[in-house]
């Protein structure tokens, strides 16, 4: 089997209701030579006003479009999210490893006010990459120096309680990788103010470590043993005065904190013969100091994953029959490489090159309504010229599983003739 060697990039930022910035380049180091194939992405409290909250669901909202906006025109889709009032989860893929992406599901927990209202828990994506399960969990817990084992209980809580409709992997801990971060909002403990911004100014953060409450609790509770977590050679991320780099000047003086993290974790071999075929390491955990919107900075963690495809090939392959234009009705060819669960609901997609999301497309067409001709291995299917609305530009076809609930074929870029140019005068 294929080996392939990946680059994971995780962001974790606590944005205190703030609307994003206009330029998000810097937190997602774009201008590295070195593109990850994956970003995901975990905001804690995005803007959730009630009505803010209710528009959202019929509209996305602006920080997904800030990265939406951003990762498409670098051939990056939005593959899924899931958001729970003011907890937004992003998961962003090189499109080419989108018909690998399979077996999406996700899920939420509340914690906050007995759970009856979601300005704490925790929001997940699980899927199935190359056929390795993963686990995206992002978390806000409960707040205050006080609470480090209420953290724990609620995180335990959140393992516990999200479950998913699989037969092989129906709890978080089951997938084979795990990645937990978000605003855990652990605490130093026991030092002083002074002492700790002195630590702080001479960067011997390692001074602080062992009064950390996460690396604290980690020592006496077996559930956070089973994560591992990059060294914090980076300055508290908690609390700062807006758009400055001054911790917290208010009346209050809270104590510098690493509140933000990014941990995770890589299943264990179930026996010392079993062969292994992901590994995963870490590269570089930092803070991004420039963004001040928040009191919290935002913290950014890369990451190597090797791993041997599970299988080689896409279930779908699919393609564009000659001319496209807005003169003629146009042809779809597709072939299934692997039996899978297809349905009437299944449809392709017509999308410009540089899309956003699954649901970006130009147009669509329902493989089983509009289907021409077909034989055991071939399928065709048009799409009526008048459904075609293109002015030109390269395009890709996308056959989208409702099933499975993830794009499972991809066409090889073609270009659309310059069409409906009377269309967009006369209207």
């Amino acid at each position: 089997r294929t080996k392939l060697f990946l680059r994971l990039y995780v962001v974790t930022w606590n944005v205190a209701t703030a609307e994003p910035p206009d330029d998000v380049n810097s937190l997602l180091q774009l201008s590295s030579p070195k593109k990850p194939d994956l970003y995901v992405i975990g905001l804690q409290e995005v803007k959730a006003a009630p009505l803010k909250f209710v528009t959202d669901l019929a509209f996305e909202d602006s920080w997904s479009h800030v990265f939406m906006n951003t990762l498409a025109p670098l051939g990056y889709i939005k593959v899924s999210s899931i958001r729970m009032q003011g907890l937004l989860l992003l998961f962003f893929s090189k499109l080419e490893h989108a018909p690998f992406i399979r077996d999406i599901q996700v899920t939420y927990t509340r914690t906050g006010l007995y759970g009856y209202w979601g300005n704490k828990g925790g929001v997940s994506i699980r899927l199935s990459f190359y056929g390795h399960m993963l686990c995206f969990l992002n978390c806000h817990l409960t707040a205050h120096m006080n609470y480090a084992s209420q953290r724990v209980d609620d995180f335990e809580y959140i393992l516990d309680a999200q479950t998913f409709d699989t037969k092989n992997t129906p709890r978080i801990l089951d997938h084979k990788v795990v990645f937990w971060f978000g605003d855990l909002n652990f605490r130093i403990e026991d030092h002083g103010m002074l002492f700790v911004r002195n630590c702080i100014t001479s960067q011997r953060f390692n001074l602080l470590w062992p009064k950390d409450q996460l690396t604290m609790m980690k020592q006496k509770e077996a559930t956070l043993q089973k994560f591992e977590e990059g060294p914090l050679d980076f300055q508290p991320t908690y609390k700062f005065d807006l758009n400055s780099d001054d911790y917290d000047t208010s009346g209050k003086k809270r104590k510098p904190a690493w509140c933000d993290r990014i941990l995770w974790r890589v299943k264990p071999k179930s026996s010392p013969s079993e062969e292994f075929p992901l590994k995963l390491s870490q590269e570089y955990y930092t803070s991004k100091m420039e963004y001040g919107i928040s009191d919290h900075k935002p913290v950014i963690g890369i990451f190597h994953l090797e791993l041997k495809k599970m299988y080689e090939t896409p279930l779908v392959q699919v393609s564009a029959e000659g001319e496209w234009s807005a003169d003629f009705d146009a042809l779809i060819t597709y072939s299934l490489l692997q039996s899978f669960p297809s349905s009437a609901w299944d449809w392709i997609g017509l999308y410009k090159v540089g899309f956003k999301s699954v649901s970006d497309y130009i147009t669509y067409t329902w493989v089983k309504d509009d289907q021409v001709s077909f034989s055991d291995q071939l399928f065709q299917v048009y799409v009526n010229k008048d459904e075609i609305p293109v002015l030109g530009g390269e395009c890709v076809l996308c056959y989208y599983s409702s099933s499975l609930q993830c794009i499972v074929g991809i066409s090889q870029p073609f270009k659309a003739s310059n069409i409906l140019l009377l269309y967009f005068v006369y209207k």
